[in-house]
């Protein structure tokens, strides 16, 4: 093993980066992966991908404290930490005075591998398909690494990842078509010992909605009453009789990457004490301030000097007691790899999960009877994909029945609720909420409380399965202070704004559970819709229609048979009384 500020000399010549110009470049951490053995239990080995590496010497940094690492020949760095002299935590690099952004290094096994752009495919539905890569989910009376491996010895295979609490098993296979990967794919379902083969399909990051019309983020905030929360939390909690005191909350984010050269971000890199008043965030360097991560995650976590235009999590200090978001994706390896940091943070001690994402089958028509055309997956990779989402969502109500997750209806103008055709929105579980998502009507004069005061975005999946709406619009953020990007629309961004107020709803009171959470958003919600909205045949119920018991049995009151909008503040409110009765 070569001596680190060696390797570093080396990494930085190779890069053609002179001394003047690798300290001028700020630090940054672009990737974390498992590497060498995945499937070590006692030493777990990690491969960074960074940019701006000096000459210096370099300090990796993991909970605080320095870890060894080395560079290997392509340039990277290697770490290797002993599972029983370390737990999961950030990860940072320092060198001089700079500081990296921190990721969020996790000890737990699971994990995917994602294909290369060789080893993809279109398929008959003109997708990109993995050619040699699937995943077998084992039954549960069969230990799943045993006999994936006995599976790999059979059909000439190798298993390159995991997702163990699952007992699923990723398999390379010897094959190098389509038609032959079909052909081995059918007998390995047809093996007693396998439930289901997850078939990935995944490409890059598809875009999502965006909108010319000058809507400033905090505008469109106003009608689920954003600064009233915030004035609440800083102000009315601990002017109650007996302060309220509040608790650290954990939360993830399953995305790609943040951009730390954006001044919203900037304030995050290096270290932070979570068990202070602050936020901290944890994610790979995106490239780009307008990507889709670093607009979920502002919506909870960007600092500004305009409390308005703040992230929600961040404008609540020093109230809080901290909280933690951390943004993972695991690999690029689509939904798999999606589920797999899902469980990696549920067993980290997150208690939300936000999934801004969900993909629909070929074929999906939308109210008007039109076909879909993005995001949309064909039947063999929905039907692999459901039963993953199934053992999830098991093993979430099995191992871990506090833990909420909270998903983005869609925004195809389709019923979130078909389950043949929406996923993963259309799973029925205390612990999934389901978000749709409304934007502003400035056609109405009418004050924050009227139905009127938004209208449902016309893009935004519909129907009962969807829980609550929210505000659609955003800002994207950008590499000058004081300024704002393009607008960015859709229940991509209506979903974190429910992710942030649960997860101050559980700083409160961490005892509630996700059915409750579901009852507080519900009970405290305002209105939006015709003055009955229990007609699902018309295609207008934008949520499940507010029942009676929502309203204390109130049978005139008029709020029954509309659907619910998100409200901040009076959440709040409830969840600080919900306190009185668990005394």
């Amino acid at each position: 093993m070569r001596p680190l500020a060696t390797s570093l000399t080396a990494l930085t010549l190779a890069l053609g980066l002179g001394n003047a110009t690798a300290n001028e470049q700020a630090l940054r951490l672009k990737d974390l992966q498992r590497c060498g053995d995945l499937f070590s239990t006692e030493q777990l080995t990690f491969c960074l991908r960074s940019e701006g590496l000096g000459t210096d010497d370099l300090n990796v940094m993991l909970r605080g404290k320095a870890v060894d690492a080395s560079r290997e020949e392509d340039g990277r760095l290697r770490l290797t930490v002993k599972r029983d002299d370390h737990q999961s935590g950030p990860l940072w690099l320092e060198q001089g005075e700079r500081r990296s952004n921190p990721i969020w290094l996790t000890l737990n096994g699971s994990h995917v591998i994602a294909a290369g752009p060789d080893d993809v495919a279109k398929n008959m539905d003109g997708l990109t398909t993995y050619v040699d890569l699937v995943s077998v989910i084992i039954e549960e009376d069969h230990d799943g690494l045993e006999e994936s491996q006995r599976l790999a010895d059979k059909y000439g295979a190798e298993v390159v990842g995991a997702i163990a609490p699952l007992n699923t098993y990723q398999l390379r296979l010897p094959v190098k078509d389509l038609t032959e990967r079909d052909a081995l794919v059918l007998r390995l379902g047809s093996e007693t010992s396998v439930d289901a083969v997850v078939v990935e399909e995944s490409g890059a990051e598809e875009l999502l909605e965006e909108d010319s019309q000058p809507k400033p983020r905090n505008t469109e905030w106003v009608a689920n009453r954003f600064l009233d929360a915030v004035d609440f939390y800083l102000h009315r909690l601990s002017a109650q009789k007996t302060a309220i005191k509040t608790h650290p909350v954990r939360i993830g984010i399953i995305e790609r990457d943040v951009d730390f050269d954006s001044p919203e971000f900037a304030a995050y890199l290096g270290g932070c004490e979570p068990t202070k008043p602050q936020t901290c965030v944890y994610a790979r360097d995106a490239e780009s301030p307008a990507d889709h991560g670093t607009s979920v995650t502002g919506i909870l976590a960007a600092r500004s000097a305009e409390p308005g235009d703040s992230g929600f999590l961040s404008a609540l200090e020093p109230a809080s007691s901290g909280f933690e978001v951390i943004v993972e994706r695991n690999s690029d390896a689509g939904i798999t790899a999606n589920v797999a940091a899902s469980v990696n943070l549920v067993e980290d001690g997150v208690r939300v999960l936000n999934w801004s994402w969900g993909i629909h089958r070929v074929g999906t028509l939308d109210v008007d009877g039109e076909r879909i055309d993005s995001l949309v997956r064909s039947g063999v990779a929905m039907s692999g994909y459901e039963e993953l989402l199934e053992e999830f969502f098991l093993w979430l109500r099995r191992e871990h029945p506090d833990v909420v997750v909270v998903n983005s209806a869609g925004n195809g103008s389709a019923r979130s609720g078909q389950d043949d055709y929406r996923l993963p929105s259309s799973f029925i579980t205390d612990q999934l909420l389901v978000v749709g998502a409304h934007e502003r009507d400035y056609s109405k004069d009418v004050p924050v409380e009227h139905p009127d005061y938004v209208t449902k975005r016309p893009s935004s999946n519909i129907d009962m399965r969807v829980d609550i709406t929210a505000s659609a619009c955003t800002r994207a953020a950008t590499l000058e202070a004081g300024t704002r990007g393009d607008v960015h629309c859709g229940t991509s961004y209506a979903t974190p704004m429910v992710t942030g107020i649960i997860g101050a709803m559980l700083s409160i009171n961490p005892a509630l559970e996700p059915e409750q959470l579901r009852e507080l958003l519900r009970r405290s919600a305002l209105t939006i819709g015709r003055n009955s909205d229990f007609e699902a045949v018309e295609a207008d119920d934008l949520t499940a229609p507010i029942l009676p018991s929502e309203r204390s049995y109130q049978l005139d009151n008029q709020d029954i048979g509309r659907s619910a909008r998100l409200d901040m503040r009076k959440a709040l409110e409830l969840t600080a009384e919900s306190l009185q009765h668990r005394r």
